[in-house]
């Protein structure tokens, strides 16, 4: 069988490699970014798909039903996001002749809507958290609000991935929740409906792997505990769920197997639940019709393949599974190119350096050389580890993020060290508004600088040299590292994992620049004018919107222009009072890192 694959990246590996073990041909489709990226390249053909605009290559329907009949697919397999839910895509290929690798198109379009999969749910007698949806108006929306009780949930009625979802805590806050709500939703997904309901004040992420056949066959393969997310983004993920009682890890197993076998499910698929991390009640959150980033870690635990599963269901084998076991306990940390010290924003850059752990699996979209662009989404890689309990996990996770080595990138792969020693982890006790809640030490990502600024003897370290200076910053961009008084220092990195000028300091990878004795520091832009009098782009971008125009004064927090990169969009404000003088840019635009953006009036010093 010659399967096209609809996606990038990662996936598009994850899929190649049980294809290719199974004796399977594989097709990738590649945009203009993704030209010469590791996917095509182990793909045994790849062909250009459009431009990098989403909606002009892996978003074209028509793009890629024309590039698997220019190639004579006999399948398409859609990966994760992109098209993989859309049911109208799904069908397009069976109209083609072709083999859907997913689930019918009927159950990808019943749960594509969230009010009908609630409708669902309740007959199949799964709990679903108390909502109201049956209209639009905002009067009765309000009204449904004050029924429920304070506090509530706005969220889109299609879609996912966090999009469409304000939280009401008050009355007066309702109307506001709404309207972004609606906006963000319609913008999204192209439809404004909403779901209102009762908002779970300590929510944890518990989804159930279940996978059907074309025979009637449906089975769960256990829990995954998805609650570390970040603006409903999810983070790091761990099977089996921690800190259950039993009757809630039996009660979602079965709802989960119910709700697929009243649709007649015939693929892998996650139904997806809110606990209550206060009194173990569950409720029905959303049904994904397709297979999981996180799906790894169920791999984990079972020892079965998800995506040879996924085509044995599509070519109408039963699945062969029978008895399923579980071993041990396996977690997925999610490697993004992101900053967590300076909030969380994407990085760009070119990988220079990677060396990986030997005691974790590996799934990434990058090797040496790739380009990280700010056309997708920031994931990169998953670094997945197994133990023979939790807390064997949990330290081969720490042992595993800190012999890794990314260079020439900003990597969250600190903050996931940082993240597994906080008690409330360790004890299995996150919900999905942690990281959003709980800031990170003033001293993070300082802390780790300033390890590597201590000094050694000369010629103690592998790079110690009197007449060298030394750089290490967590991005393409400058970052000197310097003492209290504001002092560049010639700096010896710590002894660490380290190649070719990259030291690992508690899992946060650290690239070394050497540096001439004429540079000097320039502090790098956050957004604020500061003594630069411009806002900058702090990474490259697409300008989604702009409100300053020229004469308006403005305060410092005032948005004054919103950029989009890696499918995330962050406001820019000023940094402090002024008048703008110019606004260089317009909606549409793609920026450069450090790119001027908006220029402010120089202040009048003799008054």
């Amino acid at each position: 069988m010659r399967i096209l694959i609809a996606n990038r990246g990662e996936i598009a590996r994850r899929v190649i490699r049980t294809a290719k073990r199974l004796g399977h041909e594989t097709v990738a489709v590649y945009a203009e970014p993704d030209i010469g990226t590791p996917f095509t390249n182990e793909a045994d053909r790849a062909e250009p798909i459009g431009p990098a605009a989403l909606a002009e290559s892996y978003l074209s329907a028509e793009r890629l039903l024309t590039v698997a009949a220019k190639t004579g697919a006999d399948a398409v397999h859609p990966g994760y996001g992109f098209l993989s839910e859309n049911a109208d895509f799904a069908q397009a290929v069976i109209d083609a002749g072709l083999t859907w690798i997913g689930p019918k198109p009927e159950a990808i379009a019943t749960m594509g809507s969230k009010i009908e999969a609630r409708r669902l749910a309740a007959e199949a007698r799964v709990p679903i958290i108390p909502g109201y949806s049956d209209s639009q108006d905002p009067d009765d929306l309000e009204a449904a609000a004050e029924r429920i009780g304070y506090p509530v949930l706005v969220k889109a009625a299609a879609g996912g991935g966090g999009k469409g979802i304000r939280i009401a805590q008050t009355p007066a806050h309702f109307s506001n929740a709404l309207t972004e709500a609606i906006t963000e939703a319609e913008r999204s997904f192209g439809d404004g409906r909403v779901i209102v309901e009762r908002y779970i004040t300590r929510p944890r992420h518990v989804e159930v792997q279940v996978v059907g056949d074309k025979h009637g066959t449906v089975i769960e393969l256990g829990t995954r505990e998805c609650s570390v997310q970040r603006r409903y983004q999810k983070l790091l993920e761990e099977a089996p769920a921690p800190n259950l009682p039993e009757s809630t890890e039996t009660g979602l197993r079965e709802a989960a197997v119910r709700l697929a076998e009243s649709i007649g499910y015939d693929s892998t698929g996650t139904v997806e639940f809110v606990v209550d991390d206060e009194t173990g009640d569950y409720f029905f959150l959303e049904m994904n019709t397709r297979l999981q980033v996180e799906h790894p870690v169920t791999e984990e635990i079972t020892g079965l393949d998800l995506v040879e599963l996924q085509l044995r269901a599509a070519t109408s084998l039963p699945l062969g599974v029978g008895d399923v076991t579980f071993h041990g306990h396996a977690i997925e940390a999610r490697i993004n190119a992101e900053d967590a010290a300076a909030g969380f924003v994407p990085q760009t850059g070119t990988v220079t350096v990677l060396s990986l752990p030997t005691n974790a699996r590996w799934d990434a979209a990058i090797e040496i050389g790739t380009s990280i662009t700010p056309h997708y989404d920031p994931m990169i890689a998953k670094l997945i580890v197994h133990g023979a309990s939790r807390d064997a996990a949990i330290s081969n996770l720490g042992t595993a993020l800190e012999n890794l080595l990314v260079g020439g990138i900003v990597t969250n792969g600190g903050f996931h060290r940082w993240l597994i020693d906080r008690r409330e982890f360790r004890e299995g006790r996150i919900t999905t508004r942690f990281v959003d809640e709980v800031d990170l030490p003033d001293d993070y990502g300082t802390e780790e600088a300033a390890a590597i600024a201590a000094f050694s003897p000369a010629g103690s370290g592998p790079w110690s040299s009197s007449d060298r200076r030394f750089t290490p910053h967590r991005s393409d961009r400058v970052a000197s590292v310097r003492s209290l008084n504001g002092d560049i220092h010639d700096v010896v990195p710590a002894p660490g994992p380290s190649v070719d000028g990259v030291v690992n300091v508690r899992g946060q990878s650290h690239t070394f620049e050497r540096l001439s004795r004429s540079t000097r520091w320039a502090p790098t832009s956050s957004g604020a004018h500061g003594s630069a009098n411009a806002v900058v782009a702090p990474f490259p971008a697409v300008v989604a919107e702009v409100h300053a125009q020229p004469g308006q004064t403005v305060d410092g927090s005032d948005p004054l222009v919103v950029i989009e990169a890696m499918k995330m969009l962050h406001t820019l404000t000023g940094g402090g009072p002024g008048v703008i003088a110019e606004v260089r840019i317009a909606a549409g635009d793609q920026v450069e890192t450090n790119q001027v953006l908006v220029t402010f009036e120089e202040e009048d010093t003799d008054a």
